[in-house]
């Protein structure tokens, strides 16, 4: 996946949001305040392509143990945080899995009071 296609489908989750809190080089999404997905952004245009996103820890260990391309998130908890490596060994598919498994990691800890900030009514 390129970055574009990334950021688009980062930013297509729910309620989700994109910015750079930290410094201009370190891009997050984020769902209620939360981060689900970050990329470095320098890193990328020197050609190191990668996305750190949270994982439950159980699998985090097994698809570390499972794909060289993946370890632990640089400079994140390594318990909870995956550095995925996207060098073309992974289809967009296994990809948005993993977004998709850390967006709905951070969401189900949001709060009723954090749902409804996000313009959630139902509950």
């Amino acid at each position: 996946m390129e970055l574009d296609e990334l950021y688009d489908y980062c930013s297509s989750r729910p309620y989700a949001t994109s910015g750079f809190p930290f410094d201009e080089n370190l891009m997050t999404f984020q769902v209620g305040g939360k981060i689900f997905a970050m990329i470095a952004v320098h890193f990328w245009e020197q050609g190191d392509r990668n996305i750190i996103l949270k994982c439950e820890p159980q699998l985090a260990t097994e698809l570390r143990e499972e794909y060289e391309d993946i370890t632990y998130g640089y400079t994140m908890n390594k318990k909870h945080w995956n550095t995925v490596y996207l060098r073309g060994r992974f289809t967009p598919d296994q990809i948005k899995e993993w977004i998709d498994h850390s967006y709905d990691l951070v969401y189900d800890t949001l709060s009723r009071k954090e749902l409804i900030q996000l313009g959630k009514t139902r509950l």
